[in-house]
């Protein structure tokens, strides 16, 4: 079922906006490695040491510029919510781009090979899977700008997640999606300036999913730009002469939406999905 909504903006108190991270004591977070094929993949892993028993992981894929403190932030952001949350290497070794020709070279080489994508996210998948506070049964995934295409094409491509969610990402998918294969509920936020994904995509992928018979959900921020959660897309913005820019009241929208959103998909009971 889609809904397409143009926000309105309303808010609620978050623990953690614009990169500020509020201290909580017992959430946790280390530098992990796992192996993706040969190659050795460095990420950061976050949850609550306090809370008792297992509980749903959600996977943070990042933007083209590689894993950084920001999905480190989003990552422990997720642990005070009480998730497992895996921030993702996409490009082995913990390589990051010191500017966006080296961001296209990076994020080019895995988008232009679609197994080599596909066997990084699954060997983060099952390395968060294993994890002892892990429920491995639930598991999402959240993607920012190129993450995010990333963690659109899983889904399309029959990934076994609850939910997927996209900030300002890539929707261009690989392949389209076929009928019945989008196992995951799929939610995408974008800005309405973003100069990157114009609104032909954005009609495209919501086709894309139609035919699928997909449950996906489209929110759509007037004004907002691309990579319009991120704090530091000002500085990229006049570092590089980049069309992107940071929108505090989409970002806290956005959250409040992903929070509910996660809420949703953890609860559902087999069976209940697509259910309003």
């Amino acid at each position: 079922m889609e809904k397409i909504l143009i926000s309105l903006l309303v808010f609620s108190a978050l623990p953690v906006f614009a990169g500020e991270v509020r201290a909580n004591p017992n959430v946790v977070g280390h530098e992990v490695e796992y192996k993706a094929g040969g190659d050795v993949m460095k990420g950061y892993l976050a949850y609550d040491k306090n809370m008792k028993g297992k509980r749903p992981g959600v996977l943070v894929v990042p933007e083209w510029w590689g894993l950084s403190g920001y999905e480190r932030m989003r990552a422990r952001m997720l642990a005070d919510l009480g998730y497992v949350a895996l921030a993702v290497d996409m490009y082995g070794g913990d390589r990051r781009a010191k500017d966006p020709d080296e961001a296209s070279r990076l994020s080019s080489e895995v988008t232009r090979d679609f197994d080599l994508e596909r066997t990084r996210f699954m060997a983060a998948l099952g390395f968060l899977g294993k994890q002892p506070v892990t429920n491995s049964a639930r598991i999402a995934a959240i993607g920012y700008c190129f993450g995010g295409g990333v963690v659109l094409n899983m889904a399309a491509h029959g990934a076994d997640l609850k939910g997927v969610a996209s900030f300002h990402g890539s929707l261009g998918a690989v392949q389209p999606a076929r009928p019945g294969t989008v196992k995951a509920r799929v939610l995408v936020f974008q800005g309405e300036d973003d100069k990157f994904v114009g609104p032909e995509q954005v009609e495209a992928f919501r086709q894309e999913m139609k035919k699928a018979g997909a449950d996906f959900r489209i929110v759509l921020y007037p004004g907002a730009t691309h990579s319009f959660t991120n704090p530091k897309a000002d500085e990229y913005a006049k570092k590089f002469n980049l069309p992107i820019a940071y929108d505090a009241k989409a970002d806290k929208d956005s959250w409040r939406k992903l929070e509910e959103f996660l809420d949703q998909i953890f609860r559902e009971q087999p069976g209940e999905q697509g259910k309003q």
